[in-house]
Protein backbone atom coordinates (compact mmCIF):
# COMPACT_ATOMS: atom_id res chain seq x y z
CA UNK A 1 0.00 0.00 0.00
CA UNK A 2 2.83 2.44 0.77
CA UNK A 3 3.83 4.23 -2.35
CA UNK A 4 7.67 4.14 -0.67
CA UNK A 5 7.68 0.31 -0.52
CA UNK A 6 10.52 -1.87 -1.18
CA UNK A 7 11.24 -2.99 -4.71
CA UNK A 8 11.80 -7.05 -5.70
CA UNK A 9 14.03 -9.23 -7.46
CA UNK A 10 11.79 -10.06 -10.43
CA UNK A 11 10.47 -13.50 -10.09
CA UNK A 12 9.04 -15.63 -12.96
CA UNK A 13 5.11 -15.25 -13.78
CA UNK A 14 2.89 -18.11 -15.24
CA UNK A 15 -0.31 -17.48 -16.00
CA UNK A 16 -0.30 -13.99 -15.03
CA UNK A 17 1.14 -14.72 -11.35
CA UNK A 18 4.62 -13.96 -10.19
CA UNK A 19 6.03 -16.47 -8.05
CA UNK A 20 7.46 -15.30 -4.54
CA UNK A 21 11.00 -13.54 -5.06
CA UNK A 22 13.72 -12.65 -2.48
CA UNK A 23 13.17 -8.85 -1.90
CA UNK A 24 15.87 -6.48 -2.38
CA UNK A 25 17.97 -4.62 0.05
CA UNK A 26 15.74 -1.22 -0.60
CA UNK A 27 14.05 0.78 -3.71
CA UNK A 28 16.08 0.65 -7.08
CA UNK A 29 16.21 4.17 -6.66
CA UNK A 30 17.75 4.51 -3.87
CA UNK A 31 20.94 2.52 -4.97
CA UNK A 32 21.57 6.32 -6.83
CA UNK A 33 22.47 7.28 -3.19
CA UNK A 34 24.48 4.62 -2.62
CA UNK A 35 28.06 6.17 -3.17
CA UNK A 36 26.63 9.32 -0.86
CA UNK A 37 27.04 9.19 2.95
CA UNK A 38 23.37 8.53 3.25
CA UNK A 39 24.25 4.78 1.98
CA UNK A 40 26.03 3.98 5.40
CA UNK A 41 25.07 3.93 8.97
CA UNK A 42 26.58 7.95 10.54
CA UNK A 43 28.94 8.51 12.63
CA UNK A 44 26.66 8.99 15.62
CA UNK A 45 25.10 5.25 15.10
CA UNK A 46 21.70 6.55 13.46
CA UNK A 47 20.57 4.08 10.53
CA UNK A 48 21.02 5.29 6.92
CA UNK A 49 18.67 6.99 4.81
CA UNK A 50 18.42 3.92 3.12
CA UNK A 51 18.01 2.05 6.13
CA UNK A 52 15.24 4.06 7.35
CA UNK A 53 13.47 3.93 3.85
CA UNK A 54 13.23 0.38 3.73
CA UNK A 55 11.94 0.46 7.32
CA UNK A 56 9.36 2.46 7.21
CA UNK A 57 8.30 0.59 3.80
CA UNK A 58 8.55 -3.09 5.75
CA UNK A 59 6.48 -1.40 9.03
CA UNK A 60 3.18 -0.17 6.40
CA UNK A 61 3.56 -3.67 4.71
CA UNK A 62 3.08 -5.36 8.11
CA UNK A 63 0.70 -2.81 9.26
CA UNK A 64 -1.16 -3.42 5.46
CA UNK A 65 -0.95 -7.05 5.86
CA UNK A 66 -2.79 -6.88 9.73
CA UNK A 67 -5.02 -4.67 8.22
CA UNK A 68 -6.72 -7.57 6.12
CA UNK A 69 -6.19 -9.81 9.23
CA UNK A 70 -8.17 -7.44 11.12
CA UNK A 71 -10.98 -7.30 8.25
CA UNK A 72 -11.14 -10.99 8.62
CA UNK A 73 -11.49 -11.31 12.18
CA UNK A 74 -14.36 -8.12 12.07
CA UNK A 75 -16.45 -10.06 9.34
CA UNK A 76 -15.86 -13.50 10.68
CA UNK A 77 -17.48 -11.54 14.54
CA UNK A 78 -20.04 -9.80 12.50
CA UNK A 79 -21.30 -13.35 11.37
CA UNK A 80 -20.52 -15.23 14.60
CA UNK A 81 -22.57 -12.75 16.85
CA UNK A 82 -25.53 -12.88 14.45
CA UNK A 83 -25.55 -16.87 14.98
CA UNK A 84 -25.12 -16.27 18.93
CA UNK A 85 -28.11 -14.07 18.87
CA UNK A 86 -30.27 -16.61 16.58
CA UNK A 87 -29.34 -19.27 19.06
CA UNK A 88 -29.97 -17.66 22.29
CA UNK A 89 -33.67 -16.43 20.34
CA UNK A 90 -33.89 -19.80 19.74
CA UNK A 91 -33.31 -21.38 23.09
CA UNK A 92 -35.40 -18.48 25.01
CA UNK A 93 -38.18 -19.57 22.50
CA UNK A 94 -37.26 -23.46 23.52
CA UNK A 95 -37.41 -22.44 27.24
CA UNK A 96 -40.58 -21.15 26.89
CA UNK A 97 -42.61 -23.95 25.19
CA UNK A 98 -40.56 -26.50 28.00
CA UNK A 99 -42.08 -24.37 30.99
CA UNK A 100 -45.17 -24.44 28.83
CA UNK A 101 -44.93 -28.50 29.20
CA UNK A 102 -44.20 -28.57 32.73
CA UNK A 103 -46.73 -26.58 33.60
CA UNK A 104 -48.91 -28.53 32.10
CA UNK A 105 -47.19 -31.84 33.67
CA UNK A 106 -47.41 -29.86 36.87
CA UNK A 107 -51.50 -29.79 36.42
CA UNK A 108 -51.81 -33.51 36.15
CA UNK A 109 -49.45 -33.91 39.38
CA UNK A 110 -51.66 -31.57 41.17
CA UNK A 111 -54.89 -33.50 40.25
CA UNK A 112 -53.65 -36.86 40.86
CA UNK A 113 -52.41 -35.32 44.67
CA UNK A 114 -55.52 -33.91 45.26
CA UNK A 115 -58.00 -36.50 44.36
CA UNK A 116 -55.72 -39.39 45.15
CA UNK A 117 -55.78 -41.12 41.94
CA UNK A 118 -52.43 -42.76 43.03
CA UNK A 119 -49.28 -42.08 42.90
CA UNK A 120 -48.18 -38.59 41.83
CA UNK A 121 -46.28 -39.80 39.01
CA UNK A 122 -46.47 -37.17 36.71
CA UNK A 123 -44.90 -35.40 39.43
CA UNK A 124 -41.74 -37.43 39.23
CA UNK A 125 -40.95 -36.24 35.80
CA UNK A 126 -40.74 -32.98 37.15
CA UNK A 127 -38.16 -33.82 39.38
CA UNK A 128 -36.13 -35.63 36.80
CA UNK A 129 -32.69 -34.13 35.76
CA UNK A 130 -32.56 -35.46 32.52
CA UNK A 131 -34.41 -36.84 29.51
CA UNK A 132 -32.50 -39.92 30.50
CA UNK A 133 -33.82 -40.13 34.04
CA UNK A 134 -37.50 -40.13 32.43
CA UNK A 135 -36.91 -42.67 30.03
CA UNK A 136 -35.53 -44.95 32.85
CA UNK A 137 -39.36 -44.96 34.74
CA UNK A 138 -40.79 -47.39 32.44
CA UNK A 139 -43.75 -48.71 34.99
CA UNK A 140 -44.48 -44.66 36.11
CA UNK A 141 -45.28 -44.43 32.25
CA UNK A 142 -47.26 -47.56 31.98
CA UNK A 143 -49.85 -46.50 34.77
CA UNK A 144 -50.34 -43.04 32.90
CA UNK A 145 -53.50 -41.85 30.65
CA UNK A 146 -53.08 -41.41 27.00
CA UNK A 147 -52.63 -37.58 27.50
CA UNK A 148 -50.16 -37.85 30.54
CA UNK A 149 -48.21 -39.83 28.16
CA UNK A 150 -48.71 -37.29 25.10
CA UNK A 151 -47.33 -34.54 27.91
CA UNK A 152 -44.50 -36.28 28.80
CA UNK A 153 -43.29 -36.74 25.49
CA UNK A 154 -43.76 -33.18 24.61
CA UNK A 155 -41.81 -32.55 27.81
CA UNK A 156 -38.89 -34.40 27.08
CA UNK A 157 -38.69 -33.24 23.33
CA UNK A 158 -38.37 -29.87 24.79
CA UNK A 159 -36.48 -30.41 27.31
CA UNK A 160 -33.83 -32.17 25.42
CA UNK A 161 -33.78 -30.03 22.09
CA UNK A 162 -33.35 -26.99 24.71
CA UNK A 163 -30.56 -28.44 26.29
CA UNK A 164 -28.74 -29.03 22.74
CA UNK A 165 -29.77 -25.45 21.74
CA UNK A 166 -27.63 -24.12 25.17
CA UNK A 167 -25.05 -26.48 24.29
CA UNK A 168 -24.62 -24.88 20.78
CA UNK A 169 -25.09 -21.36 21.84
CA UNK A 170 -22.24 -21.58 24.66
CA UNK A 171 -20.09 -23.42 21.89
CA UNK A 172 -20.60 -20.40 19.50
CA UNK A 173 -20.02 -17.79 22.55
CA UNK A 174 -16.80 -19.10 23.39
CA UNK A 175 -15.63 -19.05 19.29
CA UNK A 176 -16.92 -15.88 19.36
CA UNK A 177 -14.74 -14.81 22.42
CA UNK A 178 -11.65 -16.54 20.72
CA UNK A 179 -12.60 -14.36 17.47
CA UNK A 180 -13.16 -10.85 19.55
CA UNK A 181 -9.22 -11.97 20.80
CA UNK A 182 -8.07 -11.92 17.09
CA UNK A 183 -9.75 -8.82 15.84
CA UNK A 184 -8.12 -6.88 18.92
CA UNK A 185 -4.40 -8.59 18.54
CA UNK A 186 -4.76 -7.24 15.11
CA UNK A 187 -5.96 -4.01 15.88
CA UNK A 188 -3.20 -3.67 18.25
CA UNK A 189 -0.50 -4.93 15.87
CA UNK A 190 -1.63 -2.53 13.26
CA UNK A 191 -1.29 0.41 15.31
CA UNK A 192 1.62 -0.56 16.75
CA UNK A 193 3.60 -1.02 13.42
CA UNK A 194 1.91 2.51 12.23
CA UNK A 195 2.99 4.59 15.46
CA UNK A 196 6.71 3.17 14.35
CA UNK A 197 6.47 4.22 11.03
CA UNK A 198 5.34 7.97 11.91
CA UNK A 199 8.16 7.94 14.58
CA UNK A 200 11.17 6.69 12.95
CA UNK A 201 10.05 9.25 9.71
CA UNK A 202 9.66 12.28 12.28
CA UNK A 203 13.47 11.49 13.17
CA UNK A 204 14.48 12.57 9.94
CA UNK A 205 15.64 15.85 8.82
CA UNK A 206 14.47 18.33 5.98
CA UNK A 207 17.25 17.41 4.09
CA UNK A 208 16.73 14.12 4.54
CA UNK A 209 13.20 14.04 3.96
CA UNK A 210 14.02 16.39 0.68
CA UNK A 211 16.27 13.45 -0.24
CA UNK A 212 13.42 10.60 0.15
CA UNK A 213 10.74 12.57 -2.03
CA UNK A 214 13.62 12.87 -4.75
CA UNK A 215 13.97 9.15 -4.22
CA UNK A 216 10.20 8.90 -4.47
CA UNK A 217 9.86 10.88 -7.26
CA UNK A 218 12.23 9.19 -9.70
CA UNK A 219 9.98 5.92 -8.53
CA UNK A 220 7.17 7.42 -10.08
CA UNK A 221 8.99 8.42 -12.83
CA UNK A 222 10.11 5.34 -13.79
CA UNK A 223 6.78 3.61 -12.70
CA UNK A 224 5.03 6.03 -15.19
CA UNK A 225 7.51 4.97 -18.02
CA UNK A 226 6.49 1.05 -17.28
CA UNK A 227 2.76 1.66 -17.78
CA UNK A 228 3.59 3.97 -20.91
CA UNK A 229 4.95 0.50 -22.21
CA UNK A 230 2.22 -1.70 -20.97
CA UNK A 231 -0.09 0.89 -22.50
CA UNK A 232 1.40 0.76 -25.97
CA UNK A 233 1.42 -2.80 -25.75
CA UNK A 234 -2.54 -3.14 -25.17
CA UNK A 235 -2.98 -1.06 -27.80
CA UNK A 236 -0.93 -2.98 -30.13
CA UNK A 237 -2.73 -6.20 -29.01
CA UNK A 238 -5.99 -4.65 -29.28
CA UNK A 239 -5.52 -3.46 -32.55
CA UNK A 240 -4.39 -6.93 -33.65
CA UNK A 241 -7.28 -8.24 -32.23
CA UNK A 242 -9.46 -5.81 -34.03
CA UNK A 243 -8.00 -6.73 -37.12
CA UNK A 244 -8.52 -10.10 -36.91
CA UNK A 245 -12.05 -10.00 -36.11
CA UNK A 246 -12.38 -7.82 -39.56
CA UNK A 247 -9.90 -9.82 -41.88
CA UNK A 248 -12.79 -13.26 -40.70
CA UNK A 249 -15.66 -11.38 -40.98
CA UNK A 250 -14.41 -10.42 -44.61
CA UNK A 251 -13.45 -14.03 -45.47
CA UNK A 252 -14.36 -16.74 -43.09
CA UNK A 253 -18.13 -16.15 -41.50
CA UNK A 254 -19.65 -17.48 -44.62
CA UNK A 255 -17.79 -20.49 -44.74
CA UNK A 256 -18.85 -21.33 -40.64
CA UNK A 257 -15.66 -20.15 -39.52
CA UNK A 258 -15.55 -19.35 -35.91
CA UNK A 259 -13.39 -16.88 -33.73
CA UNK A 260 -10.21 -17.82 -32.10
CA UNK A 261 -11.36 -16.01 -29.03
CA UNK A 262 -13.08 -17.80 -25.98
CA UNK A 263 -15.26 -15.22 -24.94
CA UNK A 264 -18.51 -14.70 -26.97
CA UNK A 265 -19.57 -10.84 -27.40
CA UNK A 266 -22.82 -11.20 -24.78
CA UNK A 267 -19.99 -11.90 -22.19
CA UNK A 268 -17.78 -9.54 -23.01
CA UNK A 269 -19.70 -6.38 -23.30
CA UNK A 270 -21.29 -7.63 -20.15
CA UNK A 271 -17.76 -7.43 -18.33
CA UNK A 272 -17.64 -4.12 -19.60
CA UNK A 273 -20.45 -2.73 -18.89
CA UNK A 274 -20.30 -3.92 -15.08
CA UNK A 275 -16.47 -2.73 -14.92
CA UNK A 276 -17.88 1.16 -16.18
CA UNK A 277 -20.52 0.95 -13.26
CA UNK A 278 -17.25 -0.11 -10.93
CA UNK A 279 -14.95 2.46 -12.21
CA UNK A 280 -17.22 5.18 -12.32
CA UNK A 281 -17.64 4.44 -8.76
CA UNK A 282 -13.95 4.30 -7.92
CA UNK A 283 -13.49 7.48 -9.40
CA UNK A 284 -16.01 9.24 -7.50
CA UNK A 285 -14.09 8.15 -4.39
CA UNK A 286 -10.76 10.05 -5.15
CA UNK A 287 -9.50 12.46 -2.86
CA UNK A 288 -10.97 10.63 -0.05
CA UNK A 289 -8.74 9.03 2.83
CA UNK A 290 -7.17 5.95 3.12
CA UNK A 291 -8.07 4.71 6.98
CA UNK A 292 -7.74 0.99 7.66
CA UNK A 293 -10.38 -1.22 8.12
CA UNK A 294 -12.93 1.50 6.76
CA UNK A 295 -15.52 0.35 3.53
CA UNK A 296 -16.93 3.66 3.12
CA UNK A 297 -18.32 6.06 2.58
CA UNK A 298 -16.18 8.37 3.57
CA UNK A 299 -12.59 6.54 3.70
CA UNK A 300 -11.53 3.06 2.31
CA UNK A 301 -8.73 0.66 3.02
CA UNK A 302 -7.72 -1.05 -0.39
CA UNK A 303 -10.03 -4.19 -0.42
CA UNK A 304 -12.70 -1.77 1.03
CA UNK A 305 -12.85 0.08 -1.87
CA UNK A 306 -12.44 -2.49 -4.49
CA UNK A 307 -15.24 -4.28 -2.58
CA UNK A 308 -17.49 -1.29 -2.71
CA UNK A 309 -16.87 -0.75 -6.39
CA UNK A 310 -17.90 -3.59 -7.47
CA UNK A 311 -21.03 -3.59 -5.43
CA UNK A 312 -22.26 -0.66 -6.96
CA UNK A 313 -21.93 -2.68 -10.24
CA UNK A 314 -24.20 -5.56 -8.70
CA UNK A 315 -21.05 -7.82 -8.12
CA UNK A 316 -20.28 -9.10 -4.71
CA UNK A 317 -16.66 -9.48 -3.95
CA UNK A 318 -15.32 -10.80 -0.49
CA UNK A 319 -13.58 -8.69 2.22
CA UNK A 320 -10.12 -9.02 2.69
CA UNK A 321 -7.88 -9.20 -0.23
CA UNK A 322 -7.00 -12.87 0.66
CA UNK A 323 -10.78 -13.91 -0.55
CA UNK A 324 -10.67 -11.38 -4.02
CA UNK A 325 -7.59 -12.81 -5.00
CA UNK A 326 -9.70 -16.43 -5.36
CA UNK A 327 -13.04 -14.67 -6.84
CA UNK A 328 -12.45 -14.85 -9.98
CA UNK A 329 -10.65 -15.29 -13.20
CA UNK A 330 -6.62 -14.71 -12.78
CA UNK A 331 -5.57 -12.97 -16.44
CA UNK A 332 -1.71 -12.33 -17.66
CA UNK A 333 -1.17 -8.40 -16.22
CA UNK A 334 -0.92 -7.81 -20.71
CA UNK A 335 -4.05 -8.66 -20.80
CA UNK A 336 -5.78 -6.33 -17.92
CA UNK A 337 -8.46 -4.92 -18.63
CA UNK A 338 -10.77 -1.86 -17.16
CA UNK A 339 -12.35 -2.95 -13.49
CA UNK A 340 -10.14 -6.17 -13.42
CA UNK A 341 -8.31 -6.00 -9.83
CA UNK A 342 -4.43 -5.90 -9.17
CA UNK A 343 -2.71 -7.59 -6.18
CA UNK A 344 0.05 -7.17 -4.76
CA UNK A 345 3.01 -8.95 -3.11
CA UNK A 346 3.38 -12.25 -2.10
CA UNK A 347 1.55 -12.08 0.77
CA UNK A 348 -1.58 -10.61 -1.47
CA UNK A 349 -1.92 -7.80 1.06
CA UNK A 350 -3.00 -4.89 -1.47
CA UNK A 351 -5.35 -4.29 -4.21
CA UNK A 352 -6.31 -1.81 -6.75
CA UNK A 353 -8.80 -1.86 -9.52
CA UNK A 354 -7.19 -0.86 -12.87
CA UNK A 355 -8.11 1.76 -14.83
CA UNK A 356 -6.32 1.00 -18.31
CA UNK A 357 -3.16 2.61 -19.88
CA UNK A 358 -1.26 0.75 -16.51
CA UNK A 359 -2.49 3.00 -14.31
CA UNK A 360 -5.47 2.03 -11.49
CA UNK A 361 -7.69 3.67 -8.69
CA UNK A 362 -6.55 2.22 -5.38
CA UNK A 363 -6.39 3.54 -1.49
CA UNK A 364 -2.83 3.68 -0.50
CA UNK A 365 -2.20 3.55 2.86
CA UNK A 366 -2.23 5.61 5.93
CA UNK A 367 -2.18 9.12 5.83
CA UNK A 368 -2.50 9.24 1.87
CA UNK A 369 -5.66 9.02 -0.10
CA UNK A 370 -7.96 7.68 -2.86
CA UNK A 371 -6.06 7.91 -6.05
CA UNK A 372 -5.06 7.05 -10.12
CA UNK A 373 -1.57 5.59 -9.83
CA UNK A 374 0.30 3.24 -11.84
CA UNK A 375 0.27 -0.32 -11.01
CA UNK A 376 4.14 0.04 -11.27
CA UNK A 377 3.94 2.31 -8.50
CA UNK A 378 6.07 -0.17 -6.13
CA UNK A 379 7.66 -1.98 -8.84
CA UNK A 380 6.83 -4.52 -11.44
CA UNK A 381 8.10 -7.49 -8.93
CA UNK A 382 5.46 -6.00 -6.49
CA UNK A 383 2.66 -7.25 -8.81
CA UNK A 384 1.33 -10.50 -7.55
CA UNK A 385 -1.61 -11.07 -9.96
CA UNK A 386 -4.34 -9.74 -12.33
CA UNK A 387 -8.20 -11.06 -11.21
CA UNK A 388 -11.08 -10.71 -13.13
CA UNK A 389 -13.93 -10.58 -10.90
CA UNK A 390 -16.75 -11.10 -13.00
Amino acid sequence: MASHRKSRTPGTRVAGIRTPALATAALTSVALLSQTATAAPSDDGRPSLEEVEKKVGDLYRQAESATEKYNAAKEKTAKQRKQVDTLLDDVAKRTQKLNEARAELGSFAAAQYRTGAGVPDTATFLLADTPQDIFDQRQVMDRMTGRQKEAVDDYVTQQSETMQKRQEATESLQTLTETQGDLKTAKATVQKKLTDARELMAKLTAEEKARLAAIEKEKQEEAARKAAELARQQAERQKAQEEAATAQQDGGTSAGGTSGSTTSPSTDSSYTTKAEKALAFARAQIGKPYVWGATGPGSYDCSGLTQAAWKAAGVTVPRTTYDQVNAGTTVPVSQARPGDLVFFYDDVTHVGIYIGNGMMIHAPKPGTYVREESIYYDGESSIHSVVRPA
